[in-house]
């Protein structure tokens, strides 16, 4: 019986947890027009493994392409180097407390690749992605995936701060035969991902918005995600909607003649990780494909690979390939107000990587570096704009 009441001590401390972010949600309602920062610092957090060798050339294009407004003051940039494997293991956080202080200076963050401790290992500490996403309340993760040859536009909104992975590291273990982990989806959230996802469908006229779940399963959480989608889907008369279980739409992403349809997809988190990963392969896979991490005062772009902790172990993170980095960085451009600087970019990375293929980087000596791979972009801009 002893058991029972420390597992329940325990998942009362986590209620109470949550029932203090569901309050904080409520009072922070506006969100920062960032275009309109009379400063906009930019802060450059490259992680770890391959994270600050490929940060930094995305860290160069920038600064090439925003140089005017770095010169008139308009744009800071500040490095943030602190958020290593290391640091973390040795804080025993996330997050070290004064790498979080400098996060929380920059309203927008381009972040390298962070390695996450795994069940087993030496120390059980939260992934920094997950604590960055809850310390600064970046509640969509959005990312595009556009293959115009093929039909396929799409683009994913995963709720970033729910699900399955708000708890992912306090679940516990009752006795030696039996453990529990949690999901969680509240009003306040779960409304909040699906509201953005339809802003964004009205605005950029998609016409279709698309929800996943498991509701037939998971029937209170993600039940509550779906039907909190039908209920604001009524507010959006003029756009269609459908809704998907995940395993069958893991199926449908691949099926040729189906897959054309989807445009605006909103899911939580942990089936949003799946599905964007899978949805990645279609345009080169996760080394290609860069994301946003957005709040209401913060945004926070990556690329949505791993660390390569074995590249730098063999000495071969100066060959790890950067697009993902680079397209989050182009995003980034969009996100504060330069979208004519974004296509710029989009557009050289397209020449250089899938046209002309002057520059390849295969990960290995064979292959150019990051750094040539950059320049070959930065090139191409320049050439371009004559």
């Amino acid at each position: 019986m002893d058991k029972i009441e420390a597992a329940k001590a325990k998942f009362g401390a986590l209620i109470e947890e949550q029932l203090k972010r569901v309050e904080k949600m409520k009072e922070d309602k506006e969100f920062v027009d960032f275009s309109k920062l009379p400063v906009i610092r930019i802060g450059i957090c490259g992680g770890d493994g391959i994270g600050p060798a490929i940060t930094a050339q995305a860290q160069r294009i920038l600064e090439f392409l925003l140089a005017d407004e770095v010169k008139s003051g308009k744009i800071e940039f500040k490095v943030i180097d602190g958020l290593t494997i290391e640091n973390r293991i040795a804080a025993g956080k996330a997050i070290p407390d004064d790498v979080l202080e400098e996060l929380k200076q920059c309203p927008v963050i381009l972040k390298g690749p962070t390695t996450t401790p795994r069940a087993g290992d030496k120390v059980n500490i939260e992934s920094a992605n997950v604590a960055m996403r809850k310390e600064l309340d970046l509640f969509a993760n959005v990312r595009p995936v556009r293959i115009p040859d093929e039909g396929i536009d799409w683009t994913f909104f995963r709720e970033n701060t729910e699900g399955a992975y708000t708890l992912g590291s306090k679940g516990f273990e009752v006795d030696e035969d039996i453990a529990f982990d949690f999901t969680v989806a509240t009003t306040e959230g779960t409304e909040r991902i699906i509201r953005a996802a339809f802003e964004y469908a009205k605005a950029n006229n998609k016409g279709k918005v698309t929800c996943v779940t498991k509701a037939n399963i998971i029937k209170t959480t993600d039940g509550k995600f779906l039907n909190t989608f039908k209920e604001i889907a009524k507010e959006y008369p003029d756009i269609e909607t459908d809704d998907w279980y995940i395993d069958i739409m893991t199926a449908k992403l691949i099926d040729e003649k189906r897959r054309r349809d989807f445009k605006v997809v909103v899911l939580p988190n942990l089936y949003g990780d799946i599905i964007t990963d899978e949805a990645a392969e279609f345009q080169g896979g996760v080394g290609t494909a860069g994301s946003i991490n957005m709040g209401k005062k913060y945004a926070m772009f990556e690329a949505i690979h791993g660390s390569a902790p074995r590249m730098v172990e063999e000495g071969r993170d100066k060959y790890a390939d950067p697009c993902s980095i680079i397209r989050a960085a182009s995003m980034l451009l969009s996100h504060i107000g330069f979208a004519d600087k974004a296509k710029q970019l989009d557009d050289a990375l397209d020449i250089c990587t899938q046209i002309e293929k002057k520059v390849v980087v295969t990960g290995h000596s064979d292959g150019a570096t990051s750094a040539e791979l950059a320049d070959y972009i930065m090139e191409t801009i320049e050439k371009n704009a004559k």
